[in-house]
């Protein structure tokens, strides 16, 4: 058998690897991160100063901020093809005593969106980014070909808000805050809970939403079954990629669906892959709900038909990936998952090793103990 993991993960930075060749660039990399702390800094002025200038003329706090999705789950890729772009969620928190002083939650979810899009759209102006009013739980910020901010507006319990770390006219959704509040409907907040943490909806006014719990679980998960999970969930994303431009499974799905499948394969990454993969489709095809929140289902969201195509695409990959463990050709394997995961699979087939089968199967279960030691810390 062939043993394909030097060229998914290797720990000498001098050594070309799938794992480096999905990481975001040093230069790209920090120019998201200074963009998210000028975001957050427009905002934690900017919002105070709208709502005040608007009629709230004392006690508006400054909003803090969480971030959540794959920048912070440390899974985040570099873009495959256009128009992919990575993608990097910074949650935007107003306690909710404030936001509710309103007699209609519609009110106050327009408002709270029209205040965040006003106070951006300087910061946007001269930094020739692009604002994009147009989704439903969030504001985007494309800073760049290659990546995007998303601000999803958030109402947080009062006790909570104190836990959380501080940290032109047309280019908005809503002309002025007078505008937004008149197309708000009429509307109660006795039926929306008190203790929830609150998504702003463009449609529906708020939703029950708390991205702090998947994060906790996700890193609970990488923290007691090593750090191959995370690796395995970023192949798993990196194939996405290559084989969807645009509406491939969503990261929190494959992430899901793939955690209670991975079993530790001891400096086998292409083997812990192969685990997962070869199981992956019945598990899409079975139905896969959120993992803090059984009532949610994930497929149901993506669509049946959706689901299907992902599990065909998988079931193709399986086939591929496990042919090219049991080739007899080194140079045919790194051609096989070229074709699975794009240029960025080095092709380097005399870093390919031979290994029995025993060792392979030898290679798992891995025995219990602590989280594996990473040589070096991996962006994204």
């Amino acid at each position: 058998m062939l043993n394909l993991s030097p060229l998914f993960y290797t720990t000498d930075e001098n050594e070309a690897c799938l794992y480096t060749a999905l990481d975001l660039g040093m230069r790209p990399r920090n120019y998201i991160a200074e963009a998210k702390t000028d975001v957050r800094n427009c905002l934690r002025v900017g919002i105070p100063r709208v709502l005040k200038s608007n009629g709230y003329a004392s006690g508006v706090p400054q909003p803090r901020f969480f971030t959540q999705g794959s920048w912070a789950y440390k899974t985040l890729n570099a873009p495959a093809q256009d128009p992919q772009q990575a993608d990097v969620d910074d949650g935007c928190y107003l306690p909710l005593s404030f936001v509710s002083q309103t007699i209609r939650p519609s009110v106050a979810a327009t408002v709270f969106f029209a205040a965040a899009e006003e106070a951006l759209s300087p910061l946007v102006k001269d930094r020739r980014w692009k604002l994009i009013t147009d989704k439903l739980t969030c504001i985007r910020i494309e800073i760049a070909p290659y990546a995007h901010i998303d601000v999803p507006l958030y109402a947080i319990p009062d006790h909570e808000f104190t836990t959380l770390a501080k940290a032109a006219v047309q280019d908005y959704g809503y002309l002025n805050l007078q505008e937004a509040v008149r197309k708000a409907e009429r509307d109660a907040w006795t039926a929306l809970p008190r203790k929830s943490v609150l998504l702003a909806h463009r449609a529906c006014n708020w939703m029950e939403s708390d991205p702090r719990a998947v994060k906790d679980w996700f890193l609970a998960e990488v923290a007691a079954r090593g750090e191959q999970l995370r690796r395995v969930v970023r192949y798993l994303k990196a194939f996405r990629d290559w084989k969807w431009a645009s509406g491939g499974p969503t990261s929190i799905l494959l992430m899901a669906a793939a955690a209670p499948l991975f079993e530790k394969r001891d400096r086998r990454d292409d083997v812990a892959l192969l685990d997962v993969v070869k199981v992956l489709p019945a598990r899409l095809r079975g139905g896969v709900n959120n993992p803090v929140d059984d009532t949610e289902s994930l497929t149901k969201r993506f669509g049946n038909e959706r689901v299907e195509e992902a599990a065909k695409q998988f079931e193709a990959f399986e086939k591929v990936l496990r042919g090219a463990l049991d080739s007899g050709n080194e140079a045919q394997a790194c051609s096989w998952m070229i074709g699975e995961f794009g240029p960025r699979f080095p092709n380097i087939p005399n870093r390919v090793k031979w290994v029995s089968v025993a060792a392979t199967i030898a290679s798992a279960p891995a025995a219990a103990g602590p989280s594996e030691l990473v040589g070096r810390t991996k962006a994204g």
